[in-house]
């Protein structure tokens, strides 16, 4: 691989952006089609802030650089049990206002104190601004949900209604990233493995659905799922749901998922991880921020968030049912 210094920019002339390396050449596959369009565009300059963001081991989000951006992650639907305050399946539950509602740990319920069954699992979410390079996004609330190992919602579903497990809010830390700990969802007839989130400007504004700046959903890839639906207790009905439906076929994520299909690693006996970076139309702002109308394009990203003061814009994207 071509040497790299620090000033990368007075150096770009050392470097053949056809001839980048193995390495390289794996991180920019990883790349959405976007990202690598835009740091070939940039010529041996944007593959000089590439290789300096890959030495660093952030090839995924080339925040600093400006090289290279995700998307913004699409539009969902909350689906008919979102527990978000918001009238769903005829209901207007809310467990956003619960005591112990911010809470890392999901796996047990606040109400009874009951524990969902099933394979461990952690989910990470890594938030960054698609108006600030993905630079991180600090400071801001995301609500996750998702069913338990026999497709059931807490809440909502027969058996369970008493419950409120597999729900929670956590804050972003400086680095944009959000941990969760649960259990790995079932699959349930007529959807694809996922879960669901909503992004919020502050833990203040985490309350309601009416204050939500973004909603969307997290796909699980089908190799894992296979695995744990497999080998693990309780999953039987899964197996045979899993084998039912595709990503193509799934109604919401059949119009494109690669935004939203986390990685996976880990194994049934000793836990799983599931990593995603949500990109969101946000740029700098305060705890009261509030939604901006519908624009067509986005303005210049001139800074990224910090913690202590973030201004909130959004811009909203259609929403796929």
């Amino acid at each position: 691989m071509s040497r790299i210094t620090s000033s990368a920019e007075n150096h770009h002339d050392d470097l053949n952006i056809n001839d980048l390396g193995l390495t390289a050449d794996l991180a920019m596959w990883r790349q959405t089609r976007m990202a690598r369009r835009r740091i070939l565009k940039l010529g041996t300059l944007g593959a000089a802030a590439f290789l300096v963001k890959l030495a660093s081991g952030d090839d995924q989000r080339l925040a600093a650089t400006g090289a290279a951006c995700i998307s913004n992650i699409p539009s969902e639907t909350a689906g008919p049990y979102p527990a978000d305050g918001s009238n769903a399946s005829n209901q207007n539950l809310n467990v956003l206002t619960k005591s112990g509602i911010v809470r890392q740990d999901i796996r047990s319920s606040l109400s009874t104190g009951n524990t969902a069954a099933g394979v461990p699992a952690t989910i990470h979410l890594d938030l960054v601004s698609t108006l600030g390079n993905c630079g991180p996004l600090a400071g801001l609330a995301v609500y996750l949900w998702h069913c338990d190992r026999g497709g059931n919602y807490s809440m909502y579903s027969s058996g369970v209604t008493s419950e409120d497990y597999l729900r929670g809010v956590q804050v972003s830390n400086a680095a944009g990233r959000i941990t969760f700990q649960t259990i790995f969802p079932g699959c349930y007839s007529g959807r694809w493995p996922h879960a669901h989130f909503e992004v919020y400007a502050s833990l203040a504004k985490a309350t309601a659905a009416s204050n939500v700046l973004h909603t969307s959903q997290l796909a699980i890839p089908e190799d894992i799922c296979r695995t744990v639906y497999s080998a693990a207790t309780g999953y039987s009905s899964s197996t045979t749901n899993l084998s039912r439906i595709t990503l193509a076929t799934d109604n919401v994520f059949r119009d494109g998922a690669n935004l939203q299909l986390a990685t996976a690693t880990g194994d049934v006996n000793n836990g799983i991880t599931l990593t995603l970076t949500v990109g969101v139309a946000v740029a700098g702002s305060d705890a009261t921020a509030t939604l901006a109308p519908s624009i067509t394009a986005p303005p210049a990203a001139t800074a990224t968030s910090t913690p202590a003061a973030l201004s909130l814009i959004h811009i909203s994207a259609p929403t796929r049912r």
